[in-house]
């Protein structure tokens, strides 16, 4: 039996917590090697996304000012490369319920 050839699957995240959620299933659920996933910004400006998330969002605890602006600019992107492209439903599915737009399979 042979294993189909590889696939480098793609996913713009809005914030760095949705990203890092979807990884984090990756590599424990689905046991994607850490090393076989990446994040780039895909802007200049900043890589902790565009959108207010987790740590980012108020916290609500005493003594933690809310009203704190976070360093928003553009959105990442996450890259995985597969060695089997029957991986490639399975990570799909994970990028899109952790917030993934504009999947795309190379």
């Amino acid at each position: 039996m042979t294993a189909s050839p590889g696939a480098t699957i793609t996913a713009s995240f809005s914030t760095r917590r949705r990203a890092e959620l979807a990884i984090e299933q990756l590599v424990q659920e689905h046991e994607i090697d850490r090393s076989d996933i990446f994040v780039t910004p895909e802007s200049d400006e900043n890589s902790a996304g565009s959108e207010e998330d987790g740590a980012d969002a108020k916290s609500g605890h005493p003594g933690v000012d809310p009203a704190g602006d976070p360093a928003l600019a553009g959105d990442l992107t996450v890259s995985v490369d597969l060695a089997d492209e029957e991986d490639v439903t399975a990570v799909r599915a994970v990028l899109e319920e952790h917030g993934g737009e504009d999947i795309a399979t190379e």
